[in-house]
Order: structure tokens, then C-alpha cells, then sequence
């Protein structure tokens, strides 16, 4: 029975594999930095978005020893948008000690994976058994939602998990592990979707418990989510005479970390005496604007004041510096941040 699910799905996969810029062709061999590449990037993030950014980074570094070589603050500027963005810094860091320590080369197994910057469990499983065809299994979400549906398991996300992976990896076989691990992916993506299953067409259709107890559609079950705590701030929106405007790096640790920012207060339920914690002396309007922006774990409301200062301004410390307006898109400026510049542009 375990052998007939593999045969099915592999043969499904064989016809009707998704052609991705990461993914190598029916008999070339993967590569494992691009393997590696895309796994990073598509931690939280959908394939949709993921293309052009795979392929600006290819484009710019083409090996993991360029990536290596490159300043932290030119990946961050190409990171700019993908989000959470100690990817970004753990990529390059993970890049460095491949580069410098391994001699250009990946570990192939997941315990090596594991020991790198930004590896956890899911993404060693996926470079284990894609780049190096390792018998590793790569539970993502829409692995998930496969194996729950598959064997019918009830209990709701997260404490499914550990029987998910379990699953998961009993199925995976000896042969061809990472066009298992794909085939799944694309199994969750294309038919076993979460709002849209095409059970006639899916090739475990006659497996599939959920389908024959007729709960496919709700697995896998969820706890319910707790409403986002509200955090609010001011930022402060600095322009001299010539038309420069004054950013801040902010600290290598916590949210952010890394990226430029417009200066701000601390993000909080409430502002308390905004102004002192402006970043420089100035007459500063408030200009009625304001921005939200949701992240993982609370909702933020950032209103906006402004200041001009003269064009012989210095900057405040050594974490922040002046940035012509036309420069500000090349910056590594998280989509928070975007939201006050196009405000104020």
C-alpha cells in the first residue's frame, strides 16, 4: 500500500510538475546553492513573490562565494520587500561559513544543514532531500495539509505536527527523496489546495481518508488565533534644504534587524512625549498622516510628523545617515518603512 501511494504520486509528479526557476530539470542534478536559495526565500513567503527575487540574487551573486563576498547591506537592499528579514541576515551569514569554512560546499546531510545560520528542521529536511536526494522529509504547510487530509488526522494545528512529520517521513522512499519531497509540495499547491480540492484528478484520491469521511475540506484543523495586541509610535519624517532625508540603521537584533528605518519612537500601546525621542532638535509638525502595517505578532499604527532642517544638518549619530529622496528606492528599507515614504513623497 506504502509502495502503490509513491508509485502514484511520483508518476503524477512525472507529467505534471511545476516548472520553477530553483528547480532542476528531469535528469540534470541539482544544485544545491540554488536549492538552498530558494528553501530561505520561501520560508513564509509564496512562490508568486519568490521569482523575481530568486533570480535578482542568481543574477547579482551567482555562486554562494560571490553572495558571500558581498556587503550585508547590498543583500538587504535586494531582500528589500520578501520580509522577515533575519532570513536575510542569516543568509548571508550561513553563506560566509559555507564560503570561508566549507570550502564552497553544502553539507548533505541534515545534522550538517542544521548546524548552519537560518537552517531549522523543515528547511535541512527540503536541501537533505532535494539537493543531495537524502531520505529527509520537508513538511511545509502545504505538506501539512496533504498528510492531515491523507490520513484523516483531527488534531488541530500546531499539536498535529509531530504525527504530520511522522507520516511524512514513513512515506518517503529510498529512491528519489527530493522528487518526493517536490511532488508533495506541489500535490498541497496545484489540487489538495485549501479552499480549492480537486480530489477527481488527485492522484491519492482512492488513499485519502479525509476524502472518504467527508472532512477533507476542513483539514487540517486550527486553533483559533488571538487578535493581534495593537502597538502604536510616531516616526519622524527629517528633510533638509536640499532634499535629503535622514534614515537610521536599526540594531543587528530583534524585528528589523539590520534594515534602514525613518526614525521613530518605540513601538508600543501607547506614545508617551514622542518628542523625546525624536532623532534631532527641530520644529516638527504633525502632519496628520498616519500608516498600519501588520506583522506576524501585532498590528502597528506609525503617525507621521515632519521637520525641515537647514542643508548643512549633520547627522544625529553613526547609525544614521542622509539619503537623497530619488536614492530612497535602492535603499533596504522593509515594507513598513516603504509605506512612510510613498506617505510622504
Amino acid at each position: 500500500m506504502r509502495d502503490g501511494k509513491i508509485h502514484r504520486l511520483l508518476a503524477w509528479y512525472d507529467r505534471h510538475r511545476r516548472d520553477l526557476p530553483w528547480r532542476a530539470r528531469p535528469g540534470e542534478a541539482p544544485d544545491p546553492y540554488h536549492v538552498w536559495l530558494s528553501e530561505i526565500m520561501l520560508q513564509q513567503t509564496t512562490v508568486a513573490t519568490v521569482g523575481s527575487y530568486y533570480r535578482k540574487f542568481l543574477d547579482l551573486w551567482p555562486t554562494v562565494e560571490a553572495l558571500a563576498a558581498a556587503p550585508r547591506e547590498e543583500v538587504l537592499k535586494a531582500w528589500a520587500g520578501l520580509g522577515y528579514y533575519a532570513r536575510a541576515r542569516n543568509l548571508h551569514a550561513c553563506a560566509k561559513v559555507v564560503a570561508e569554512e566549507l570550502g564552497g560546499r553544502f553539507p548533505d546531510t541534515e545534522e550538517g544543514l542544521r548546524a548552519l545560520p537560518g537552517i531549522g528542521p523543515y528547511t535541512a529536511g527540503a536541501i537533505a532531500a532535494i539537493a543531495f536526494d537524502r531520505k529527509a522529509s520537508a513538511v511545509d504547510g502545504n505538506v501539512e495539509r496533504v498528510m492531515a487530509r491523507l490520513y484523516a488526522i483531527e488534531t488541530p494545528l500546531p499539536e498535529a505536527k509531530p504525527e504530520i512529520r511522522a507520516r511524512a517521513l514513513a512515506l518517503v522512499p529510498d529512491r528519489r527523496a527530493g522528487d518526493f519531497a517536490q511532488a508533495l509540495m506541489d500535490l498541497g499547491a496545484t489540487i489538495c489546495a485549501p479552499k480549492r480540492l480537486n480530489c477527481m484528478i488527485c492522484p491519492w484520491s482512492e488513499d485519502c481518508s479525509g476524502r472518504k469521511s467527508g472532512i477533507a475540506g476542513e483539514l487540517p484543523r486550527k486553533k483559533e488565533k488571538a487578535e493581534r495586541p495593537r502597538r502604536k509610535g510616531v516616526a519622524f519624517w527629517v528633510e533638509r534644504q536640499d532634499g535629503c532625508v535622514l534614515l537610521r540603521e536599526r540594531p543587528d537584533k530583534g524585528l528589523l534587524g539590520g534594515m534602514m528605518e525613518v526614525p521613530s519612537t518605540e513601538w508600543a500601546a501607547s506614545v508617551a512625549r514622542p518628542e523625546a525621542a525624536a532623532p534631532l532638535a527641530a520644529k516638527w509638525t504633525k502632519t496628520g498622516k498616519r500608516i498600519e502595517h501588520t506583522f506576524t505578532h501585532f498590528h502597528l499604527e506609525l503617525d507621521i510628523w515632519s521637520a525641515l532642517v537647514p542643508a548643512d544638518a549633520l547627522v544625529p549619530d553613526g547609525s544614521a545617515r542622509w539619503v537623497r529622496k530619488s536614492k530612497l528606492a535602492g535603499e533596504a528599507l522593509p515594507s513598513v518603512m516603504r509605506k512612510i515614504v510613498d506617505q510622504m513623497s
